[in-house]
C-alpha cells in the first residue's frame, strides 16, 4: 500500500522546477549597469519594489493568469502583449519568447521592459508598482548595495 504512495510523491517531486532567485543588491547593481537608474524617470529603487512585490527576485517565477495569459520571470511580462510562449496568443510587442525571461541573463527582460515602460502607463502597467511603490519613499531598496 505504501509503495504507489510513495512512487507518486518522488514523481511529484522531480517535476518541481528549482526556482532562481537573485539577491536584491546584484539585482541593483545589473539595473544600474543597464542604465535602468533614472529610465523613464524611475529610480532603481522603483525597479527593486517592482521585482520585490511581482516575483520575490525569483527570475524563474511563472504564474498563470485567469485569462489563460502567462507572467513570466522576475517582473512577471505577460504572454498576451509582451512576449510569445506559444500557448496562448501573443501580440509579443517585445519580439522575445517569454522562456527567455527566465534566465539568469538579464538582457532580454531588461530590453523588454525599456519598451514596456517607455511605452504608454509606465510602470502604471503593473498594478502592484501603482498601488504598493508609486509615490512611496522606496531609497530603503537600495540600502547596502554597493553601486560604484
Amino acid at each position: 500500500m505504501m509503495k504507489p504512495i510513495l512512487i507518486c510523491l518522488v514523481s511529484c517531486l522531480l517535476t518541481i522546477v528549482q526556482a532562481i532567485f537573485i539577491h536584491r543588491c546584484d539585482l541593483a547593481k545589473i539595473l544600474h549597469e543597464e542604465d535602468l537608474d533614472g529610465f523613464e524617470g524611475y529610480s532603481l529603487s522603483d525597479w527593486l519594489c517592482l521585482a520585490a512585490l511581482e516575483s520575490n527576485f525569483n527570475i524563474s517565477k511563472v504564474n498563470e493568469n485567469t485569462d489563460g495569459s502567462f507572467d513570466y520571470g522576475i517582473f512577471q511580462i505577460n504572454s498576451h502583449y509582451w512576449c510569445n510562449d506559444y500557448k496562448s496568443h501573443s501580440e509579443n510587442i517585445c519580439r522575445v519568447d517569454c522562456r527567455d525571461l527566465l534566465s539568469l541573463d538579464l538582457l532580454p527582460t531588461i530590453n523588454c521592459i525599456k519598451k514596456i515602460v517607455s511605452g504608454a502607463g509606465g510602470m502604471k502597467n503593473w498594478v502592484n508598482w501603482r498601488l504598493h511603490c508609486s509615490g512611496r519613499p522606496l531609497s530603503y531598496w537600495t540600502t547596502g548595495c554597493h553601486l560604484g
